[in-house]
């Protein structure tokens, strides 16, 4: 059931991204943006399993990935490239890098 409620939670970020980056670029970007994040499960999950592990390390690392960087940018992703976004990303890399160990603990029992 753990691992059901980590892909649902994956997916839904990876939509609350995805609405986000629509909404707010506009212009040349817009497409590669959009383009790199709609290819960034496949990729990251072939990664994973080219390292030797499994799909659930790269779907818990993901979900807390999308969700950190929802959170930071106040749901508007196209923030971090704005003005401030050092600091944004800060915060993005260090939230990320919690709640991925968190959540990989709860999850995986370790």
């Amino acid at each position: 059931m753990t691992v059901v409620v980590v892909w649902i939670l994956g997916a839904t970020g990876w939509g609350v991204v995805l609405a986000g980056l629509r909404r707010g670029l506009r212009g040349r970007d817009r497409g590669p943006a959009l383009f790199a994040h709609t290819a960034t499960p496949a990729g990251v999950v072939l990664m994973f399993a080219v390292l030797g592990y499994g799909s659930l390390y790269a779907t818990i690392a993901l979900a807390a990935e999308w969700w950190s960087l929802a959170v930071v940018t106040g749901f508007r992703p196209a923030r971090l490239v704005a003005g401030g976004g050092l600091r944004r990303l800060a915060a993005w890399l260090l939230l990320t890098a919690a709640v991925t160990y968190a959540a990989g603990r709860v999850v995986l029992g370790g």
